[in-house]
């Protein structure tokens, strides 16, 4: 696989470096490939909420900038509880961003950030808003993106019913580019009893689109990528026995010393 950052983890230097720069910093200690988080992308973006617009010409900019990186776009969409419109302008927007960084497979990572009920036990319990993803999976692959879903506020197994619902509903080839960033942490975090990684182990190697890394203990998110309450090596374990071969980011927390941690959480998940 393919580690990588992620710039929500650069809160701390923004307000006084680019993206660009801290892009490279990121590069110099092993980043293969970075996650372009929406409200952390400095000059590549302007507005705020449903006013947020990637700047398209600043993208091309940092991206030719570093031609032997790998990037994808991500964002907070409330693609889970509200039914969001394919052609609106903000969705269309972060398509075009995709595909400016994207290169050969652009890439539009999303999170709905919104609290839901759950765990689901059945598509029946699948809200009519989440179906809504059928139009927006439809218009993303017209286009040439794959668009993946984050875990946030349901267990990887909901999601993944969720991917398999829409499937369904949606030609082959929107299907197959809608999939998954499972986050085992973000789970272990709202159901501390749930085995994650014998859910990312369950689901198809297609429906993983991109994933994420990160740890906690006792409450509180680690620093780097190092041991805690989730098993780091044996989820990249996993992963490497599906023969899962895309990116893996170190969603590591904002700190001053960010870069030194990012560098420990490739050595530890190299070990």
């Amino acid at each position: 696989m393919i580690f990588g950052a992620i710039t929500n983890s650069w809160r701390e230097q923004l307000p006084s470096h680019t993206v660009k720069e801290l892009v490279g910093a990121a590069m110099q200690k092993g980043a293969k490939h970075i996650e372009l988080r929406q409200t952390c992308l400095g000059e590549c973006e302007t507005g705020a909420g449903d006013d947020w617009r990637p700047n398209l010409e600043k993208l091309q900019e940092l991206v030719e900038a570093y031609p032997s990186l790998t990037f994808d776009l991500a964002m907070a969409l409330p693609c889970l509880t509200q039914k969001i419109d394919p052609a609106g302008e903000m969705f269309q927007a972060a398509l075009a961003g995709a595909k400016i960084v994207g290169g050969a497979q652009p890439h539009l990572r999303v999170v709905d950030p919104a609290p839901l009920e759950g765990p689901w036990t059945s598509p029946s319990d699948i809200p009519e808003e989440a179906l809504g993803l059928a139009g927006l999976a439809t218009e993303a692959a017209r286009q040439g993106v794959i668009m993946s879903m984050e875990n946030s506020s349901l267990p990887i197994r909901n999601m993944a019913m969720l991917v398999e619902q829409v499937r369904s509903m949606v030609s082959e080839a929107a299907g197959a580019g809608l999939g998954l960033c499972p986050d085992p942490t973000n789970q272990l975090r709202r159901f501390p009893d749930s085995d994650p990684l014998a859910e990312l182990d369950a689901l198809p190697l297609d429906m993983i689109k991109i994933v994420h890394f990160k740890q906690m203990g006792e409450g509180a998110t680690h620093l780097s990528v190092d041991e805690g309450d989730l098993d780091c090596l044996r989820m990249r374990d996993l992963l490497d026995a599906k023969g899962y071969a895309e990116a893996a980011i170190m969603e590591i927390p904002s700190d001053a010393a960010v870069f030194d941690n990012l560098e420990s959480s490739f050595h530890y998940l190299n070990s």
